[in-house]
């Protein structure tokens, strides 16, 4: 069975006045937010940040292992590296120092020093990453 809608006789006598829009210019406002978008992806798969966890930062602190510009550049083309072949949680890590990196996050979650790494156990991870 059919559906009818009924309208009032009031509304068949209003029009809404619509403006066109040029097909010119519909395309360059989409063409340039399609531009930023672009951009904005491109940006974010280019700069992977790395922050420390309040632990972290402590265990840092403790431990004598300086939080400098360099080490913070390494982490994150670590996270970038690690990121590509799809792990989630890595060792980060050099000869005297490692760091715990929980991937999806950008966040150290834990370090250790040269004498912590004697153990030679690391848990909870999927990939390892030599500092470069």
């Amino acid at each position: 069975m059919a559906e009818y809608r009924i309208t009032p006789i009031d509304r068949l006598n209003q029009v809404e006045q619509v403006q066109p829009v040029r097909r010119r210019d519909a395309g360059s406002q989409f063409g340039s937010m399609l531009q930023r978008e672009i951009a904005s992806a491109s940006q974010e798969r280019e700069s992977f940040s790395v922050a420390f966890s309040k632990h972290a930062r402590a265990r840092a602190e403790e431990r004598g292992i300086e939080v400098t510009d360099t080490l913070m550049d390494q982490l994150a083309d670590s996270v970038e590296r690690a990121s590509a072949k799809g792990a989630t949680n890595i060792l980060a890590f050099d000869a005297t120092r490692a760091f715990i990196i929980n991937i999806p996050h950008g966040r150290v979650i834990t370090t250790m020093s040269q004498e912590e790494m004697q153990e030679n156990i690391f848990t909870n991870i999927d990939g390892a990453v030599l500092l470069k």
